[in-house]
């Protein structure tokens, strides 16, 4: 599923619509949301580099990480940045977002990543002018593909770090601006959901067309991290965990889906759930006071049920009241069939459905709207 949500995101957006969008959230009890950031930014590089990919270039705002670590990030996940300033800029929001440090100028010097960075990051020294920061973004973009229908992926590390700077009413405006921009094919961002009121969460998730949550692969009973009881259940959320994908198709209908997920040292890796992870849940219902199965006796039964307009193929002509002839013809008609078909039941053990008109008032079937004669 993780791979569906990268294919989602290359695939980009139709003449017309509004760019995809991707919220990845977590929480203090799972916080790997940027492991799947780093993994979805690494994929989505790749597919730019191998021209796969709707969009020509990428705008990353950083703002929890700074520039020389994502160089880093992607000669490790075997990116070739060599020509990067050629498809990815990096707008710096981490170095000096409210432009209180001097000689911001210089990204620095001394490493050959921060000789790199210097290249294609860019510094924006007031997060909290929104319009100004959209602007940026724009040009940074069209910097690199062009004007005209060339597109370019939007990609923000944190927006948890720019509602620190600005309401969500300015934060989702800014996000809205960038869907609807006729050059962003798609945009994606990393949300820490404890951090903020489930409004502002709610708020974020509406606005995209795809949402995936990181959850610890086990709850911890009653609440409680530090019981030692709990130790394993521990050791093992701290690498491993679930992930929860929505899908909103165009149509309106919603898809859910979830996997699992390691870390390693190499980076995430998402695998299917466990088939006994399945039957655990499908035994998770909840008690009702009738049965949503069937028994076999309840099967057996249903399947020697004959539906009025099924063909038997016994040899002997079938004739079944259509609802189109008078009651006295079906009623003649009907007796010596019945009596037959009796005979024929109770040899076979099947059942019978005979329908008949309760007047010559009731209109035969008919494709015509029965409402049609009220009058609204």
């Amino acid at each position: 599923m993780a791979e569906s949500i990268c294919r989602a995101l290359r695939d980009g957006a139709l003449e017309g619509e509004h760019a995809a969008a991707l919220t990845i959230k977590d929480s203090i009890a799972s916080p790997f949301g940027f492991d799947v950031f780093a993994h979805v930014f690494s994929k989505l590089s790749s597919y730019i580099l191998a021209s796969k990919y709707q969009s020509r270039g990428l705008v990353l705002v950083a703002f929890s990480r700074s520039p020389s670590f994502y160089v880093d990030l992607l000669k490790r996940r075997g990116v070739d940045v060599a020509s990067s300033h050629n498809w990815i800029q990096i707008l710096d929001c981490y170095t000096d977002p409210l432009g209180w440090k001097d000689g911001v100028g210089e990204c620095g010097s001394g490493t050959k990543s921060l000789n790199e960075a210097s290249q294609i990051a860019s510094f924006c020294k007031n997060v909290k002018d929104v319009e100004t920061f959209f602007s940026m973004v724009v040009e940074l973009g069209t910097g690199l593909v062009g004007r005209g229908k060339v597109r370019f992926c939007v990609a923000i590390d944190s927006v948890s770090e720019m509602l620190r700077h600005a309401s969500i009413s300015s934060v989702a405006g800014l996000l809205s601006k960038l869907r609807s921009h006729d050059q962003v094919s798609s945009i994606f961002w990393l949300l820490h959901s404890d951090l903020h009121e489930d409004r502002v969460t709610a708020v974020l998730e509406y606005m995209s067309s795809m949402v995936a949550s990181i959850e610890p692969l086990n709850q911890y009973a009653n609440g409680q991290r530090g019981n030692w009881n709990n130790l394993s259940l521990l050791e093992q959320n701290c690498t491993r965990g679930k992930f929860h994908i929505r899908f909103k198709r165009r149509n309106g209908r919603v898809r859910v889906a979830c996997e699992e997920f390691c870390i390693e040292q190499s980076g995430i890796i998402f695998t299917s759930i466990s088939s006994e992870d399945e039957k655990i849940n499908q035994s998770l219902l909840p008690k009702l006071q009738f049965n949503l199965q069937l028994s076999e006796k309840e099967r057996i039964d249903r399947a020697k049920v004959v539906l009025p307009f099924e063909h038997q193929g016994n040899g002997k002509p079938i004739q079944i009241y259509d609802g189109r002839r008078s009651q006295e013809d079906s009623v003649t008609e009907a007796v010596p069939i019945s009596t037959s078909k009796s005979q024929t039941n109770e040899e076979t053990g099947k059942g019978e459905i005979i329908y008949f008109r309760d007047s010559e008032d009731e209109m035969p079937d008919s494709d015509e709207d029965p409402d049609d004669d009220l009058d609204i």
